[in-house]
């Protein structure tokens, strides 16, 4: 029988996916990635806003319209927030929590020989330790994601992600050596650690914390990068910053989460750091890293949110100067202090926010990437565009396109940033 997985969310959820993969490999199925020829369909969905959501749903509706006799499975973060609303739900033939990704070949042979559908969902506890799994390669050819941490103790107002992920739980550094190991084996140069809270690994191990798991990581000889995924700011003190400094193959290029750049609406965001606090964070990044990129999300239309606390945020991010913002506009979302909070901000206003954000953004990646014009950096390249152009990405994650009659996926080059283009720069190779 043939499967399909679609992943919806972050890097996270794209991990796990690579494990229902492998596991759905070694029991016999076959990969098929093409959903509408498939007899088996694998929803891993995301559940970080009522958008979110909604995307999912019109998908599960579409695979069931266009494939209707394939076995679907809808698994990830949506069902395991809201498993009353997925009791009855009939869109899917097997639903199941995150807490039961082992089980899925299982289920599935159990509603192959059955027929009768399956809803396997239970809450997290709090005592729960981090899921073993390990994956030895990738679908992408030159980077692959290895998650080291599960669940999140914040609990910021608008966010139902404790919920669907659990507490705060890291991968040992044993085993992460034995991931980062064989991904090295399997010809990988870059490995991306990522978690659901990258930043509070290790509070459950204790002594342990996330310079430690990048030190294990960049030990490994044949990796020759090392990226931090989505960063909070916590525990992300000089200390801990210096100490990563020290780790040549760890890439300059760090997400760290801000929100708003206003301490009235990080306050109700329940964020636990102030814009102060943050810019210090800023400051000792660039203070230890050479040509760092520093990028950030940013929600605009936080319920209470004034035009003077919008402005405040505006002129906050505008200061940092970061490289790329990601910007989106608050959803409610049930189940949260902030969907019950008054003063919600009206879809108009958020609409106007978003695009004077976006427009800033946007101004302020044009001013980054000019910064970077004129040096030699090395690239580590991944494919050819249909224009004939390899692309691939510095180690401070700027993108760069290369016109060469060479096959240079998977080579990392030094190469010479000469033309703004797009979101990146068009380079040419430096020659020794």
């Amino acid at each position: 029988m043939k499967f399909s997985i679609i992943t919806l969310g972050c890097k996270v959820n794209q991990y796990e996916s690579q494990i229902m993969n492998d596991a759905m490999l070694c029991a016999g199925f076959e990969y098929e990635p093409l959903y509408k020829l498939s007899d088996i369909i694998i929803i891993n969905s995301c559940t970080v806003t009522s958008v979110s959501d909604s995307k999912a749903l019109k998908l599960i509706r579409r695979i069931k319209r266009e494939n209707p006799k394939a076995i679907t499975v809808l698994t990830g973060c949506m069902p395991q927030a809201f498993p009353d609303a997925f009791e009855g739900f009939d869109g899917a033939d097997i639903i199941m929590g995150n807490k039961y990704r082992s089980e899925l070949v299982p289920l599935i042979n159990e509603y192959i020989t059955t027929g009768e559908r399956i809803v396997k969902i239970t809450p997290h506890k709090n005592d729960l330790r981090f899921e073993k799994m390990q994956v030895n390669s990738f679908n992408e050819r030159t980077r692959a994601f290895v998650k080291i941490e599960d669940g999140c103790n914040r609990f910021c107002s608008y966010c139902i992600i404790p919920y669907a992920r659990g507490r705060v739980r890291s991968k040992p550094i044993s085993e992460l050596l034995s991931e980062v190991r064989a991904l090295a084996e399997n010809g990988y140069k870059e490995v991306v650690l990522v978690g659901i809270n990258l930043s509070a690994y290790g509070n459950d191990l204790g002594g342990v914390d996330i310079a430690h798991a990048v030190k294990a990581a960049c030990s490994v000889d044949g990796i020759e990068r090392v990226r931090l995924g989505s960063l909070e700011p916590e525990r992300m003190d000089e200390k801990t910053v210096a100490e990563l400094s020290t780790q040549r193959k760890l890439c300059p290029q760090f997400h760290l989460s801000l929100q708003s750049g206003c301490d009235a609406t990080l306050k109700r965001m329940n964020r636990h750091y102030n814009s102060q606090e943050y810019m210090a964070i800023v400051n000792n990044l660039r203070k230890y890293f050479k040509n760092c990129s520093i990028t950030t999300d940013v929600m605009v239309g936080f319920p209470g949110e004034t035009e003077d606390e919008f402005l405040q945020s505006l002129e906050f991010v505008n200061r940092v100067k970061f490289a790329r913002v990601h910007t989106f506009a608050y959803s409610r979302r049930p189940g949260t202090a902030a969907d019950r909070a008054p003063n919600q901000v009206s879809k108009q206003d958020k609409d106007r926010r978003s695009k004077i954000m976006i427009s800033r953004a946007e101004a302020l990646r044009q001013e980054f990437l000019k910064t970077q014009l004129g040096r030699v950096e090395g690239v580590l390249f991944e494919t050819r565009r249909q224009d004939g152009l390899f692309e691939g990405y510095t180690a401070n994650y700027t993108q760069v396109y290369l016109k060469t009659d060479e096959d240079v996926s998977n080579r990392l080059i030094n190469v010479r940033l000469e033309e703004i283009t797009g979101a990146g720069c068009l380079g040419v190779q430096e020659l020794k």
